[in-house]
């Protein structure tokens, strides 16, 4: 069975990158294609594959501003010569399921979102960027909507990766989808030993982009308030305001390397998850040492945070919904015990994501391929 991997760009190591590695384990000997490779940010299991770029990395400063190149993106992925495969899997969050395949392939789409910047998030995204493409967005949107819409007729397979995108990818292109979450490598946060509750004088995190839409400014602005301790981990465009904004018990570290991220989620009270993600891998990392999260009940976080044993949700975007939230969580803090964190983050190691996705086409594809997802070698279990 020849197969071919496409992805829409692949510039580091993200949620959805993790999921091709995961795919490159399964199909050892799959190709790869993408607009846009930096192989010195890719794992070395990705970089074991042969790669086809498309002519967009070879256009005037592409390997850095890939994404301002997204009005040739539709052309470019409709250039790749997929001729004699048997099996195409595309990797959607930007350009990908558009790819032309055999008559009698079988191309599943793996949907990370629809993309954001033209769908439910554009107007976030116009209101954040610079005064050029401002100008520029309402005239390549148009006409990339209709080829989004569109080329969704090329997919045999849709696979969401949450209920949430699933209604999502039914809204956007009338399309049903299966859902299979995503793979979390949680190995590297499981605690040595069983951990106790965080102290009741253990600060509060944020973990993430600080920028507008993933809504950091609630969470400060909520530990300010209420003389809570904070540590915020990430930097973006808004670190300058919120700084400003901030109290004295809120600590902003920036980026930090990995060892100081797994000992912030371990040292923790609880991780405050304000925004609007479709799926959530941070939620399920401080999960995995053994801390609560308190979330905006809204997104991918409503299918991995279970209420009242691993973490609560909020209702409202607001700093009076996040307040409440953390006032409800200290009067009832036993029951979130950390075993239970732990293990509800367990349910979503690779291994499964492995499984499930040969299952899912094994009850998909035709016969002809049938005896090739046969002989796929077990996908063993996580370490």
């Amino acid at each position: 069975m020849k197969v071919a991997i496409v992805h829409y760009w692949l510039v580091g190591m993200r949620g959805g990158e993790k999921v091709i590695e995961e795919l490159c384990r399964i199909f050892p000997d799959a190709d790869i294609f993408t607009h846009v490779a930096d192989p010195s940010n890719l794992s070395d299991t990705i970089n074991r594959h042969t790669i086809t770029e498309s002519f967009i990395a070879r256009l005037p400063g592409a390997r850095k501003h890939y994404q301002k190149y997204l009005p040739l993106m539709p052309r470019a992925i409709e250039g790749f010569d997929l001729t004699g495969y048997d099996l195409v899997i595309s990797s959607e969050a930007g350009p990908a399921k558009g790819v032309i395949t055999d008559p009698d392939a079988l191309h599943l789409c793996y949907v990370h979102s629809p993309m954001r910047y033209l769908w439910d998030q554009y107007w976030v995204y116009k209101s954040q960027a610079g005064r050029a493409a401002r100008l520029m967005m309402p005239l390549f949107a148009h006409g990339l909507r209709i080829w989004d819409a569109a080329s969704a007729a090329r997919v045999d397979i849709f696979v969401a990766n949450s209920e949430f995108i699933a209604r999502r990818v039914a809204k956007t292109w009338r399309r049903e989808a299966a859902v299979l979450h995503p793979p979390v490598d949680l190995s590297a946060f499981r605690p040595d030993t069983p951990p106790s509750p965080a102290p009741s004088d253990a600060p509060y995190l944020y973990a993430g982009e600080l920028v507008g839409y993933k809504r950091p400014d609630l969470v400060v602005e909520a530990c300010t308030r209420l003389n809570r301790p904070l540590v915020v981990i990430g930097d973006g465009a808004a670190k300058q305001q919120l700084m400003a904004d901030a109290g004295p018990t809120v600590t902003f570290l920036g980026r930090v390397q990995f060892d100081a991220l797994k000992a912030a989620y371990r040292n923790c009270r609880a991780l405050v998850f304000p925004g609007i993600e479709d799926f959530g891998i941070i939620p399920l990392e401080v999960m995995a040492t053994g801390r609560p999260v308190l979330a905006y009940g809204k997104g991918g976080v409503l299918e991995t945070v279970v209420e009242g044993q691993t973490g609560t949700f909020f209702d409202a975007q607001t700093p009076e919904a996040v307040m409440a939230a953390i006032n409800d969580f200290e009067a009832r803090e036993a029951p979130y015990a950390p075993a239970a964190c732990i293990a509800q983050a367990e349910k979503f190691g690779p291994a499964r994501f492995r499984r499930g996705f040969v299952e899912l086409l094994r009850a998909h594809a035709p016969d002809r391929l049938l005896p090739a997802l046969d002989a796929l070698a077990d996908q063993g279990s996580d370490p």
